[in-house]
Formats: C-alpha cells, structure tokens, sequence
C-alpha cells in the first residue's frame, strides 16, 4: 500500500513539475509591419524602444519568412502549419454578401486546437479573417477559448468601427460611423482585453494569438503624438504613430508577464503578416525607408521584400540573448514548434508542412530541408521557391520563371535562370510538385466563382 502511494505521489509530482515546465506562448502578428519599421532593423524616425529591447533580450531572425505576402492565407499557414501550395486558403476571398473571408475547413487542424488538447487557455485578439462565426472556420470553432476584436478583415480597415465582437457577440461603439476618426479607438478597447485575459490565466499554461490589426492601412489613429509637430503628411504622421503604437501596446504587455512574474515562463514571438508594404517611392516608403535593407519587392509579390518581415523571438534564459540569426524559417514551423514546446502530438490528420523550431530557438542550428514554397492568388497566381541560396519566382501563368543567387543577390537584380539550366529545371520541378491542385486555387487562371476586394 506504502509503495502503490510513492508510485501515485512519484506520477503526480511529475505531471506538477511537467506541467509548471511548460511555457506560455504568445505570438505577435503585426498586419503589415516591416523590418524596416523597426529601430533595431534600422529605422531612425520611427520610435520603437520596447520593441528594440525585446529584440536585444532575445533572437532577432533576418530571414523570417511570412506564410504569402497578404493577410489570409498568411495566417491560414501560421495556424495551419500548411505552406500555400498546400492551405485550404491562398488568397483573399472575400465573402460577397456580409461579413467575412473563406473560411477554414470543418477537417483543418489549427495550432490552437493542439495548445488545447494539451491544457492550455487560448485566445486571439485582434483580427481574425478565417471564418465568420456561423461557418466552420470561426476561432470560437478553431481552439480558441475566447476572441475578441474584428473576424473580418474588411471590417478591420476602420480603426473607429461601429461594432467588435467579444467572442460571437457583437457590441456597439458609440460616437464612431466607421468611416474616419471617431471616438472610440479600437485598438484600446483590443489592448484592454489582452492585458485582462493574461490576468485572469495567469496560474495555468496558456497560448495567445495576439493579431495586432496595426500598422494596417487605413492610417487612423487616436493621437499623432510625438509626431504631430513632423514636416510629414497626415498619412505618414498617423503610420509612424501606429507603428510606436504597436511597441507601447506591446511594451505593456511585457511590463505584464514581469509583474505577474511570468517573464521567464513565456516565449514571445513576434513577427509581420508580410513584408514592407509599400513601394520605394510612395508616399510612406519613400520617408520610411522600408526597403533599406536591401530587399526587392513588397506586398502581394513574392520576392524577398515581401516575405522577409520584422521577427524576433525573446524567452529569457531559453532563447539566446542578443543573437541574430540570418538561418530562415517560416510561419508552417510554428504549428509544430508550439506542439513539441509542450508535449503535445500533432493528430494524424494534420499534415503540417513544417518543421519544429525549438532547438533553433534554444541556440542551435535552423532545422535543414529541402525547400520554402509560396504560391499567392490575388491579381493572378503567382509562386515562388526557395532551396539552399537558390530562389525562382513566377509572376503569373506565363511569365518565364526567373532565377536568383541569395548568396550573392539578395536583392534579387539578376535573374540568371539561361545561366543556370540545371537549376532552373530544379526549381520548375519543386513549384509543380509543392502545388497540390485546388478548384478554388488554379494555377492557370483566377476562379470565376471568387470575389476578392483590397
């Protein structure tokens, strides 16, 4: 009887210890913010300190890539661990009656449906745009416990919007139409809940999708701030503002874990939707500079300066302090980087395309494979490959696959595809191979039946 208790107390004390062992996980998704919007990537007119300090105490990723250069289907890869040549959702399709995007298949796995399989409270806050609430791709249906912001990201472009939704159900805001500044700043009311869930899941695991709607045009914000005195135009005034609005928000919620002494039991990432959103020469890149690093490419494209977006990763005393990294992943590794964080098995039914992140987030080395893929359908179908230093992009149905050398041409400004047939044909292949046939997805042409706005 004596050792049958030991064997009860041994078993307990484990669960306790594994349990107390494993860490929250909060993941950061700005819409659109770039690496060149951020101090510690170079930016010298937009203030972000806390950003820049997190950044320090942990890993900072050069080569962190998106899951495509637009809002849904990026996100569909971060909650999926699908690449999109493999996601049920590669574009923004927009529902054309009401609200909301295609949503997630009734059979898709999420991260977040893993998380809570293995015990922990989930939340996601901010956008969604992956299934309204009555379809089969609602959060509320996803894993997550509680939602609380805009499910459609069209309804997302106001700042001052007429209603959000705490979970299914939807709340007025008074004083604001949705058409301009109004009086009640969403982004407040979104930052409010964050930092009340955390308080209230404090004494057990959990995992937040914190989906920051900001620096996402259009460009309203409650307050210029240190701004409003700048030789800058409205637009790029109310851009910077969100952008350090985005490191107050974010600065808050570390403040948080440390007083509530979770610091040091919480892994924190943090990364773009996408790369720099903006060309060289409008009217917000032009002052910003986004495109300072060199990259080629913004939004909706596939060349690097879409793909790469501002992303570090800050644990203390797990993830190495002030290291970065130039090794790449992408958003397909998070679903099964978050599983072995916590001991939880990936269903069978889940068919990630990822690989698991944890001893590269540990200090080690980036987990080696074949190849990254993207394909995106907005104007037309485009792909891009990426295998060792070797990168091809195809702008449409019938464009020439161009081929690049990332080794020596990050910038990608030599396409030297007739140079290098072997490889060329190399990177034909893996684009025709990655891409598993969708009706909603062709490759030769936009689907007549998808209705799709900005």
């Amino acid at each position: 009887m004596l050792l049958r208790s030991v064997i009860v107390f041994f078993f307990a004390a484990t669960f306790v210890v594994a349990a107390e062992t494993k860490p929250n996980i909060i993941f950061i998704l700005s819409d659109d913010l770039a690496q060149g919007d951020l101090g510690v990537y170079g930016q010298k007119l937009i203030a972000t300190p806390n950003l820049d300090r997190m950044a320090a105490e942990g890993t900072r990723y050069t080569q962190a890539y998106c899951g495509t250069s637009v809002c849904a289907p990026s996100r569909a890869s971060l909650m999926t661990g699908l690449h999109s040549g493999h996601s049920p959702v590669r574009g923004n399709w927009e529902i054309a009656a009401g609200e909301g995007q295609l949503p997630l298949p009734e059979s898709t796995v999420t991260v977040a449906q893993i998380l809570k399989s293995a015990g922990y409270a989930t939340a996601c806050m901010g956008k969604w745009g992956m299934g309204m609430f009555n379809t089969t791709g609602s959060p509320l249906k996803k894993g997550f416990d509680h939602f609380f912001g805009y499910n459609c990201q069209r309804h997302a472009h106001s700042y001052f919007p007429t209603y959000l939704y705490n979970n299914d159900q939807q709340f007025e805001l008074p004083g604001n139409d949705g058409k301009g500044v109004g009086k009640t700043y969403a982004q407040n009311l979104i930052q409010d809940d964050v930092l009340k869930w955390v308080r209230a899941k404090k004494d057990s695991p959990f995992f937040l999708y914190y989906a920051i709607t900001l620096p996402h045009g259009r460009h309203e914000i409650d307050s210029f701030g240190a701004y409003a005195d700048k030789p800058w135009t409205p637009q790029q005034k109310a851009y910077a503002a969100q952008v350090t609005r985005i490191d107050k928000d974010v600065g808050e919620l570390a403040a948080l874990l440390k007083e509530l002494k979770l610091d040091e039991k919480t892994l924190i990432m943090l990364a773009g939707d996408n790369g720099s959103s903006f060309a060289p020469n409008s009217e917000i890149g032009k002052i910003f500079e986004q495109d300072s690093n060199g990259l080629r490419g913004f939004k909706r494209g596939l060349y690097e300066g879409a793909l790469r977006q501002a992303s570090f990763a800050r644990w203390p005393g797990v993830v190495p302090a002030g290291r970065v990294s130039d090794e790449p992943w992408a958003f397909w590794d998070f679903l099964p980087t978050a599983a072995e964080l916590v001991g939880a098995k990936i269903p069978a039914e889940c068919k990630t395309d990822g690989h698991s992140l944890v001893p590269f987030l540990k200090g080690g080395a980036a987990p080696k494979r074949s190849h990254f893929y993207w394909e995106l359908h907005e104007r037309k179908p485009i792909q891009a490959v990426r295998f060792g230093d070797w990168k091809a992009v195809k702008n449409g149905p019938d464009s020439e696959v161009e081929l690049y050398d990332l080794a020596t041409d990050a910038g990608e400004k030599t396409n030297i595809a007739a140079q290098k047939p072997d490889v060329l044909a190399k990177a034909v292949e893996l684009m025709k191979a990655s891409h598993l046939p969708d009706e909603n997805w062709p490759l030769s042409g936009v689907a007549e039946k998808r209705k799709r706005k900005k």
